[in-house]
């Protein structure tokens, strides 16, 4: 029964007609006997079965002609209800033209009846019809499985649009209201639903537990930064969390995509403004290359360089599969951008000349690169020839061919590195800065500008840490931390990306350019919030485990050397830091050596080596450790 009642879509249209007629021959009769009653005259029966006639026959052709039946009445709306109010007004015009057809005299006692048959009328069917939708809601509420007692945060035009369309929709949430701290909506009700105010200490308690709230949405990400304290509330009780982003119009409320909120969603931060119109008249009409531009930043910095009208994208990757499937992305959500892949190698001299000569691009983006911390400690030949070698050969041939601006991706790791995939980002940017000077001095002919941004880890990127939390909370723990105080500074791949094309553009030439990675973030408490979100308790349910630091990795990052003298720009996210003056002589001839080294394969002699050229690498909870420790022994003696 419950079932059949559910997938009950409407009534029958004609059931709908002749309830209507009945109403209002009720109503006509009803008022006829009342005008009696009241001027105490007898009833002419005669008379009354003429009355009868007339007022069911104008009700069924006027209900009729003005359709009161077609449209579906939990649906009605105000042209719905017009309709009854024309048939209705129809309907005591005739019963007028009936009167001074039938009736001798035609006086107040004729235009009381009518006028009150039609008010009862109106009343009447549009009484029946709120009832109507009051019970079926309310019958629906009884049938369905329990609902979570819900408030919707915030009292705006989208927050309101979104509970009245949970109301009329299946869902699984019983809304009871909005909550807001705007104390200009206390004591207010908006659509029907109660706005609960939150403008006392521990008022946000008080107001949960009283209503038992199960769960609370939100329409953006931009409201769960704005009320860090429901965020936290919810989280140390359980409460459901759930967001709806992207939303932008009315026509989308049909296909809602309610979801949970993420940690990737408490730790990103408002949207990042960017100049996107000097950003398009930069790059209208050029041929752009990325290299690594099927990893997770490369990739996604081609998904928006697709969106300005580009001469040609050129994606440049190793990786067969993965250049592949960024390809195909980019062709189906970009039509009319002209994409074409390459394969190829950042470390195969040949290979990049051979392409940049072919395709003559007017900006590099060189995200190729290995980043994986560990990783590289234990590889760190590899990080040398691909970090290192990889970045030198692309950033000579970006000079060679006369490549407008070159702009290299690098990593907060590269400031007084503690690994060596650090230490290698580091040597590329200090390549890359003495080819800058080499340029401004003369030492060298070209017109390459190059410039380097530099940011923290990624959310969502290859090898990061959320993933590995999630996969361990899915499978029961522990959770494994490095350390109690390790703490990162995060910052979203759409968002790193929007910085690396503004500072592109910003860029003349030997310049640095840090982007503001807001507050540093606790591993161990992000930890904790993404056991809270999947509905666990930290310590409890999941176990949290120190493993200790791992090899190359420090409890803090920086983004800046104190020389590089960071100065504020247009875009309050992006810092400008003073690329340091480089030798190039001395820089290349050292980097020469380094990949010598690197290609014999000897790991401890490579790292020592760049040790000596990157002194300010110093290993952290590495076998190279001793390294440093000999250095010292050898500066004492």
């Amino acid at each position: 029964m419950r079932k059949n009642f559910l997938r009950m879509s409407y009534l029958n249209p004609y059931i709908i007609w002749g309830a209507d007629c009945i109403l209002s021959l009720l109503c006509s009769l009803l008022s006829f006997l009342f005008y009696h009653y009241l001027i105490n005259v007898s009833v002419d029966v005669e008379l009354l079965h003429h009355f009868l006639w007339v007022a069911f026959i104008s009700s069924f052709v006027w209900t009729g002609v003005c359709k009161t039946f077609r449209g579906i009445i939990r649906y009605s709306t105000m042209v719905e209800l017009t309709r009854v109010i024309y048939a209705m007004m129809l309907k005591a015009l005739t019963f007028t033209v009936a009167a001074y057809i039938v009736l001798d005299y035609v006086g107040l006692f004729a235009y009381s009846v009518i006028i009150t048959d039609f008010i009862g009328s109106v009343f009447l069917l549009m009484s029946v019809r709120v009832f109507i939708v009051n019970f079926y809601y309310h019958l629906l509420w009884l049938l369905k499985k329990p609902k979570q007692v819900t408030l919707i945060y915030g009292v705006t035009e989208g927050a309101i649009n979104l509970a009245n369309h949970l109301r009329n929709g299946n869902g699984s949430y019983d809304v009871i209201g909005f909550v807001t701290r705007q104390a200009e909506n206390k004591k207010l009700r908006v659509a029907g639903y109660t706005i609960y105010l939150i403008d006392e200490k521990g008022g946000l308690q008080k107001l949960f537990s009283t209503l038992k709230v199960d769960c609370v949405l939100f329409l953006s990400t931009t409201d769960l930064h704005g009320d860090e304290e429901i965020v936290q509330y919810g989280l140390e009780h359980n409460i459901n969390l759930r967001v709806l982003p992207f939303l932008t119009g009315q026509e989308q409320w049909t296909d809602i995509q309610l979801r949970n909120i993420q940690i990737e969603d408490l730790l990103s931060r408002e949207e990042i403004n960017i100049d996107l119109e000097n950003i398009r008249h930069e790059l209208a009409g050029k041929v752009i290359l990325v290299t690594g531009a099927a990893g997770s930043i490369g990739s996604e910095l081609c998904r928006q360089l697709c969106r300005f009208e580009l001469k040609q994208l050129v994606l440049f990757d190793f990786s067969e599969t993965a250049t592949y499937a960024i390809d195909m992305e980019l062709r189906k959500k970009f039509p009319g951008c002209n994409v074409v892949p390459v394969i190829g190698d950042v470390r195969n001299r040949d290979r990049v000349e051979s392409q940049i000569k072919c395709y003559r691009p007017d900006i590099i983006f060189h995200a190729a690169a290995y980043k994986h911390v560990p990783m590289m400690e234990k590889f760190p030949c590899e990080a040398v020839r691909t970090n290192v070698l990889g970045t030198r050969i692309v950033a000579d041939m970006a000079l060679k061919y006369d490549v407008k601006k070159f702009i290299m991706i690098s990593t907060d790791k590269a400031v007084h590195p503690s690994s060596v995939m650090g230490a290698t980002k580091r040597l590329a940017e200090m390549y890359v800065q003495s080819l800058g000077s080499a340029i401004k001095e003369g030492i060298l002919p070209g017109k390459t500008a190059f410039v380097t941004t530099r940011f923290g880890n990624v959310l969502g990127s290859n090898g990061s840490v959320i993933p590995l939390f999630r996969q361990q909370i899915m499978e029961g723990g522990p959770v494994t931390v490095t350390h109690p105080d390790i703490i990162r500074y995060f910052m979203t791949i759409p968002e790193a990306c929007r910085l690396v094309l503004e500072a592109a553009f910003m860029g003349q030439g030997n310049e640095i350019f840090i982007f503001d990675m807001g507050k540093p973030v606790k591993i161990a408490d992000m930890a904790r919030r993404m056991i809270k979100l999947a509905g666990l308790q930290p310590d409890k349910d999941i176990q949290i485990a120190y493993i200790g630091l791992r090899p190359g990795e420090k409890l803090y990052e920086e983004l800046l050397y104190n020389k590089e003298n960071a100065t504020p720009t247009a875009n309050p996210k992006i810092f400008r830091g003073i690329s340091i003056e480089r030798d190039y002589a001395k820089v290349e001839s050292a980097l020469r050596r380094l990949v010598e080294v690197a290609h014999t394969d000897n790991k401890e002699e490579t790292v020592a080596l760049l040790k000596q050229i990157v002194p300010e690498f110093k290993s952290v909870n590495s076998v190279y450790e001793a390294l440093d420790k000999a250095n010292e022994t050898a500066k004492n003696e």
